[in-house]
C-alpha cells in the first residue's frame, strides 16, 4: 500500500546545492505515492525557476533578497525585511493548503517557513551544512523537525527535534564500476591510461579554482605529463576561460562551463578538487572520490570549512585554503593523483561517511509530522 499522497511544499534554492536536494525529496515524495500534490516555492532571477520546471515540478518566485552578514535579531522578526514576500508566502499557504512545508535553504526558505509556522502548518529543516545559519538557527526553534547531515548540531537546534539523515543527492551518484569508468574515458574523450582530475567549482564556476588551473597551465603543468584534467569553469566564467584555453592550448585539459553528467565525470577521477558545499561533499562520499577541498571564504559563517574539516579530521579528505590555492592547489594534486595508496585510503574513509538514503529518511520524517503515515 502507498503511503497517504500529501499536499508538500518546498521552498529554498539559490544554488544546486539547495535546488538538487529539494528534487531529490520531491522524487521521493512521488515515489510513495504519484498523487502527491508537490509546489516548490523559490526566488525570482535564481536558478530554481529554471532547474524545477525542467524536472517537471510547478513553481512559484517570490520577490525576496537574502539577509546581509551583519543582521540583528531584530532584523529576522520579518524576516527578511521584505513585507511583500511575506503576504505572498501567506497568500501561497491560503490557496495550496499544505500538509507540511519542507525549507532547504535559500532566499525564499525564510519567508515560507516563517509563514506556515504561524498559521500553524507542521515545518520540516534541511539543514545542510555542519555549521547552521542565523535564520535557520531561529526557524528551527519552532520546526517540528530538523533534518541534519553533520554530528554535533545540537549547538544550533532544540536536541529533541533533530534527525541525522544526511542530505539527499542525485541517484546515479555511486561508486565508480570498470564499465561506468570506460563509459566516462568515452563520453569526455579522455585516455585511460593516464591519471585524471577533475575540477569542479559548482555551477557558476570558481574564481579560485580557475586561477589554479590558469596558473598551472602558464607553468607547462608540472607533474602533469601523464595527467588528464576534466575541468568545470562555470557558465559565470565561461568567456574568459574559453579566451584562455584558445590561445594556451593545453593538450591534457579539457573544459567544460557545465559538466551535465556528474556520474561519469565522477568515474573517470583518481582525484577531485572541489568547493565544499553541503551537497558537493554528501555527492562526494556517495561516489566515494579522493577530494581536495577548497572551501569558499565568501559564505556565511564560514560554513564550508565546517563541511570539510569534518572529513578531514577522519582522513577522509584533504584541504588547501582558498588562499593558498592558486599557486599551490595544482601542486598537491599532482602529488595526490600519483599516490594510489593514499588515494585508497582516502576512497575507503570518505565511503564511510555516505548515507545514500538520506531522502528516504527525510520523506519518513515528513509523514510523521502530518501524523499520515499510511493510507490509500
Amino acid at each position: 500500500m502507498n503511503k497517504k499522497a500529501l499536499r508538500v511544499i518546498i521552498s529554498g534554492g539559490g544554488t544546486g546545492g539547495h535546488i538538487f536536494p529539494a528534487l531529490s525529496i520531491a522524487g521521493r515524495l512521488k515515489e510513495e505515492n504519484p498523487d502527491t500534490e508537490i509546489l516548490f516555492v523559490g526566488a525570482e532571477g535564481r536558478m530554481e525557476m529554471e532547474k524545477v520546471p525542467a524536472a517537471g515540478y510547478r513553481i512559484i518566485g517570490l520577490r525576496v533578497a537574502g539577509l546581509q552578514r551583519s543582521l540583528s535579531l531584530s532584523n529576522l522578526a520579518l524576516p527578511f525585511k521584505v513585507i511583500g514576500s511575506l503576504r505572498a508566502a501567506g497568500k501561497i499557504i491560503r490557496e495550496f493548503k499544505p500538509d507540511i512545508a519542507v525549507g532547504v535553504g535559500g532566499y525564499a526558505s525564510a519567508p515560507l517557513l516563517w509563514s506556515a509556522e504561524r498559521k500553524g502548518i507542521p515545518t520540516l529543516i534541511q539543514e545542510q551544512n555542519g555549521f547552521a545559519g542565523l535564520t535557520n538557527r531561529i526557524l528551527g526553534k519552532k520546526a517540528g523537525r530538523i533534518c541534519v547531515a553533520y554530528e554535533g548540531m545540537e549547538k544550533f537546534f532544540p536536541a529533541d527535534k533533530i534527525v541525522i539523515t544526511g542530505n539527499p543527492i542525485r541517484k546515479e551518484i555511486i561508486p565508480a564500476t570498470p564499465e561506468t569508468r570506460a563509459e566516462g574515458m568515452e563520453y569526455y574523450g579522455l585516455n585511460p591510461e593516464k591519471r585524471h582530475i577533475f575540477v569542479v567549482g559548482g555551477s557558476l564556476g570558481s574564481r579560485t579554482l580557475n586561477d589554479a588551473m590558469k596558473n598551472w597551465i602558464l607553468q607547462g603543468c608540472p607533474s602533469g605529463n601523464d595527467v588528464e584534467v576534466l575541468w568545470q569553469c562555470g557558465k559565470y566564467y565561461k568567456a574568459g576561460i574559453d579566451s584562455f584555453m584558445e590561445e594556451h592550448r593545453p593538450a591534457n585539459v579539457r573544459h567544460h562551463d557545465f559538466i551535465k553528467r556528474m556520474d561519469l565525470a565522477y568515474a573517470v577521477a583518481d582525484t577531485v578538487i572541489s568547493r565544499s558545499g553541503a551537497s558537493s561533499v554528501s555527492e562526494l562520499c556517495a561516489a566515494g572520490k579522493a577530494v581536495i577541498f577548497v572551501p569558499s571564504p565568501n559564505v556565511a559563517e564560514d560554513h564550508q570549512t565546517h563541511n570539510a574539516m569534518a572529513l578531514v579530521r577522519k582522513d577522509a579528505a584533504m584541504l588547501v585554503s582558498d588562499a593558498e590555492a592558486p599557486e599551490k592547489l595544482m601542486e598537491e594534486a599532482c602529488r595526490l593523483v600519483h599516490d594510489p595508496e593514499k588515494i585508497g585510503k582516502m576512497e575507503e574513509n570518505i565511503l564511510k561517511s555516505a548515507k545514500r538514503d538520506a531522502a528516504d529518511r527525510i520523506v519518513d520524517e515528513i509523514y510523521a509530522l502530518t501524523g499520515a503515515e499510511r493510507g490509500k
